[in-house]
């Protein structure tokens, strides 16, 4: 914690290997109080991708997992932290060099305590095993308007990378964030190794790209004029979940084929190209799929469904 509040000559900065992982440091405000930061971000009645809609596609907490709260508790200095341990599914974006998006599973352990009268967040993360094996995918337009295609098709769409099958092999994060006056203070540790042929291609200049695109987004929402109530966003999150599932696979229907069609346009893919199908996919990952659609709408996104389609 100190080391996050504390002076740097650069907000960024490589780390040594953990496991053969290529490791970087990034850290970045938000103007956004302490107890609204974890509303938004932390929640069990908002989906994960409102913080990180350049990043990630979903986040669906399984198995055994203890479940996040819907509202969290200040901690006193004379209190033990609240400590929440559970799984992940984690979906990604296309990665900004390669355009290849994965699928894998984390351990993850979240905690709050009080240091030294200021809040504080941990989150820590963990592969399990590697992921899915990587699928390409293009970025429509500018990253900043979360516009994505999923092809479904294994492979990448770099030139001459068509035909690599490639995965994250291991990835470990901590997330460090820090009440720090009407901001809160985030410094993200992060190691990623992933490539193919069981060879590491990351660099730490990925490390850190990944880390600001991530940052620069959740910015983006937190900071909104725009963005609406935890109430308002939990009411719309719960009037999807209530949805049976062939409703929901009609609407996520809907968004793939408006997603092909903005990647026909901008010449990505062609007209009889395949793409990923609505079939079978969970239920939480089309439900967080089309809460992107509504947070793109509120905040003024260039969205692919409208709300009434919602």
């Amino acid at each position: 914690m100190d080391y996050v509040l504390g002076s740097k000559p650069s907000r960024e900065a490589g780390l040594p290997s953990y496991g053969k992982a290529t490791g970087a440091y990034h850290e970045f405000d938000t103007r956004i109080s302490f107890p609204n930061f974890l509303k938004y971000s932390y929640s069990s009645q908002i989906p994960s991708v409102l913080t990180s809609p350049a990043s990630l596609r979903y986040s669906q907490w399984t198995g055994k997992s203890q479940k996040l709260p819907a509202s969290w508790e200040q901690v006193s200095p004379d209190e033990k932290p609240i400590i929440i341990r559970g799984s992940e599914r984690i979906g990604i974006t296309p990665d900004l060099t390669t355009g290849v998006y994965y699928k894998y599973d984390v351990k993850k352990m979240l905690v709050l305590l009080n240091h030294e009268g200021r809040q504080v967040l941990l989150s820590v993360a963990k592969q399990v095993d590697i992921s899915d094996v990587g699928k390409k995918g293009f970025i429509l337009g500018s990253d900043d308007d979360w516009n994505y295609y999923y092809s479904g098709e294994t492979g990448s769409a770099m030139t001459g990378l068509g035909w690599v099958k490639a995965y994250i092999y291991d990835y470990f994060s901590v997330g460090v964030h820090v009440q720090s006056g009407s901001s809160v203070r985030s410094g993200v540790f992060q190691w990623i190794r992933a490539g193919w042929s069981g060879m590491n291609f990351v660099e730490k200049k990925h490390v850190i790209n990944g880390m600001k695109r991530y940052a620069r987004n959740s910015k983006t929402v937190l900071e909104s004029p725009r963005l609406p109530a935890p109430s308002q966003i939990a009411s719309t999150y719960q009037r999807l979940s209530a949805l049976p599932q062939n409703v929901l696979v009609e609407k996520c229907s809907t968004l793939q084929k408006a997603r092909k069609q903005l990647a026909v346009q901008k010449s990505r893919v062609g007209v009889n190209e395949k793409q990923d199908s609505c079939v079978g996919v969970p239920k939480e990952q089309i439900i967080e799929e089309l809460m992107l659609e509504y947070f793109k709408n509120v905040l003024g996104k260039p969205a692919l469904l409208r709300t009434t389609d919602l």
